[in-house]
């Protein structure tokens, strides 16, 4: 059982952590979306998840209960909201999800708290999310005594260094990264027992418009429902980027934020 892990305290040893100066929590942000054969449909919950725990355990910091279903899918990034296994929400539930969690932690007096987003369409409704929860307790402006609320995507932080590593051929881009070698080597090094790479298929990249037309044409996506192949994924790569990218994070909330309680 993990010790940064805020559900798995009580009520009491809860408030009791917050009244701690530098108190910091962490929202783990993912979604319910296909990742092909060979990778589960809670792929970008878990790795947010495991990301969370990775920088908690760097900082001080408290993992909270995950958000664990994202905004839609689309084609360009995620194969598409029309695949079976991808469950979505609307912007405005997301928005509001979002708006009433961070309320939440604010009138409980957190003051540190972190989104930390695992699904690429998630991002802007997350932060509309927050500027209206701040706004509603009248927080528009950064000073002393107000709370702080950072939004980040974990892959924003994968060095070039890291890059060039676990793309020796490459990088391919960001656009085609889903169910490919970056989240399978993630899975890999983290939760192994859930990928199947005998199941995943070596395919050429997905070629899209730069247009998003709508209704989706579904022949674009490949049907394996990745945009690129999982293909040269690693434990070892895996291990590369969660290490290297939780440091990272940890650095910036460091600096940003302060230290957080033991």
């Amino acid at each position: 059982m993990s010790t940064v892990d805020l559900r798995y305290l009580d009520a009491h040893q809860y408030g009791q952590w917050l009244q701690q100066p530098g108190a910091t929590v962490i929202v783990p942000v993912g979604a319910f979306e296909q990742h092909g054969p060979h990778l589960p449909m809670a792929s970008d919950e878990i790795l947010s998840g495991h990301m969370a725990r990775g920088v908690a355990e760097r900082t001080g910091a408290k993992v909270a209960a995950p958000i664990n279903y994202g905004y839609k899918s689309q084609q360009k990034s995620g194969g598409g909201d029309h695949l079976p296994g991808t469950i979505s929400l609307d912007a405005a539930t997301l928005i509001g999800i979002t708006r009433s969690i961070v309320s939440s932690y604010l009138r409980q007096g957190v003051t540190r708290l972190v989104l930390l987003n695992g699904h690429y369409e998630n991002y802007q409704f997350l932060y509309e999310g927050i500027d209206l929860a701040l706004r509603e307790g009248g927080f528009t402006t950064s000073k002393a005594g107000a709370p702080a609320v950072l939004l980040l995507s974990y892959w924003d932080y994968v060095t070039e260094q890291t890059l060039a590593e676990v793309y020796p051929d490459g990088f391919p881009g960001w656009d085609i990264e889903h169910g490919g070698v970056l989240e399978t080597a993630l899975m890999l090094h983290l939760q192994p027992e859930l990928v199947d790479l005998e199941r995943a298929v070596d395919h050429p990249a997905a070629e899209l418009p730069r247009f998003d037309r709508l209704p989706v044409v579904a022949e674009r996506t490949p049907v394996s429902g990745c945009l690129s192949a999982p293909t040269g994924a690693t434990a070892d790569k895996g291990r590369l980027l969660y290490e290297q990218v939780t440091m990272s994070i940890a650095a910036d909330l460091e600096e940003e934020l302060g230290s957080s309680p033991a």
